[in-house]
């Protein structure tokens, strides 16, 4: 009998292939092994086990060099799903998407902060197995669960390491127990990291490096190098809501002094708009826990005109603009994308960050810096964990598999590789 070629269904090289085919979105086979480095006989062999497994379809011929029309190749969308979850202090988004990274099915609900974290994960589980049953999706085609939310976190053990929004889920095994109550896959990471990675997937974005500053309840940044996220020692990297931006500012919660956050995040605005009087002439509580829709009326008074609420978006929007200063020079981008439910509440952000880019920008003789929005809006981290999933090794591993993979020893949720 004869053998597969070296590295032929593998999980890994079935993930590069993959991955080739949904960027390029149309291939033939002789590119695709030009493009992913894998020889002929390789890519015959991996193409035959997705088509066999309906992952790819071949859709026509291309144009002829000479010889006979090469069969293009093109991922069958509606073959596999992944679901991402924003799991935030006052809100939470759950969306399902095809295996191209499209979204089919979302929906939202408060956020469970006040809850303990078996309470608010059960809550979540409900929500997830209600969308699935709803948007038809055969529950076996789905790969897995992405859970984005803030940090520090481990996602080695898919635990928090803080304490927010109270003590209960610090060292919480997140990821794990989510994974229980699922029966899924769940892979747990940071909310401005998928937000990131997102708008590449979704080929959002012409550079394959450029930043993502992302805005919920909490501001956080995402850098993407060649098309990877950049990481840091601890998955934790580029927290731009902790840098000072006061020398001779008051403690922040991460033990530093003069973080961003003080002053730019929807808390500092609250904060701001009840000391100005706004607040009161808004109706905010200042004891109420739903940050998010405190500060989305303050942005849609700034938005109609609001003068008072107005200033309050625009100097929190200049320190952001300082942020992206920071992040721009640091890894000499020339794009920044907005994302999140907060930047999205008002345009008010981009004007002047843009504003603070083009202005302070160390290379901005070099090159410009553009600034956009996030094609997905306020669900960009979201389908950011979706698209995580989708790109994962997981994913790589369940996509062509017959045998279901085994939970590795800690319960994170990740699979381990099969033997091949």
């Amino acid at each position: 009998m004869a053998t597969s070629p070296p590295g032929a269904g593998r999980p890994i090289t079935r993930g590069i292939v993959l991955n080739r085919i949904r960027s390029a979105r149309t291939i033939s086979r002789i590119k695709l092994a030009a493009d992913c480095g894998l020889n002929p006989a390789t890519i015959t062999q991996v193409v035959r086990e997705l088509i066999s497994h309906g992952l790819v379809v071949e859709v026509g011929h291309g144009a002829s060099t000479g010889g006979k029309r090469p069969t293009l190749l093109q991922l069958n969308p509606h073959s596999r799903y992944a679901v991402g979850v924003l799991f935030e202090r006052n809100t939470c988004v759950v969306v399902i998407v095809d295996l191209t990274g499209r979204q089919i099915a979302r929906t939202s609900f408060p956020g469970t902060a006040l809850l303990p974290p078996d309470r608010a994960l059960s809550v979540l589980a409900t929500h997830v197995n209600a969308l699935v049953g709803t948007a038809g999706v055969d529950r076996d085609d789905v790969l897995g669960v992405g859970l984005v939310t803030y940090g520090p976190q481990q996602q080695r053990t898919g635990t928090l390491l803080t304490h927010q929004p109270t003590t209960e889920w610090f060292g919480y095994p997140v990821a794990p127990r989510l994974s229980e109550l699922l029966g899924l896959p769940v892979l747990l990471d940071n909310d401005a990291a998928a937000a990131a990675i997102g708008e590449y997937w979704l080929g959002a974005v012409e550079p394959r490096t450029y930043g993502c500053i992302y805005m919920a309840s909490g501001i956080g940044g995402g850098v993407v190098v060649d098309g990877e996220v950049y990481r840091g020692t601890s998955s934790n990297g580029v927290e731009i809501g902790h840098i000072t931006i006061d020398t001779n500012g008051g403690p922040c919660d991460c033990g530093n002094f003069g973080c961003l956050g003080n002053y730019a995040d929807p808390s500092a605005v609250i904060k701001q708009a009840m000391a100005s009087g706004l607040g009161q002439r808004l109706g905010l509580d200042p004891a109420d826990t739903d940050v998010m829709t405190a500060f989305g009326r303050i942005a849609t008074a700034a938005n109609a005109g609001d003068p008072t609420a107005g200033a309050l978006i625009t100097a929190s929007a200049r320190h952001l603009g300082t942020a992206a200063v920071t992040m721009a020079s640091l890894f000499d981008l020339d794009l920044i994308v907005l994302a999140g439910p907060s930047l999205a509440a008002s345009g008010i952000y981009r004007t002047v960050i843009e504003e603070e880019v083009r202005r302070r920008t160390f290379a901005r003789r070099a090159h410009p810096v553009r600034v956009v929005t996030s094609v997905s809006g306020s669900d960009a981290a979201a389908v950011g964990g979706a698209v995580l999933v989708l790109q994962s090794e997981l994913a790589a591993l369940r996509l062509g598999s017959q045998p279901q993979g085994r939970h590795d020893a800690n319960g994170s949720g990740r699979l381990l590789p099969f033997d091949t």
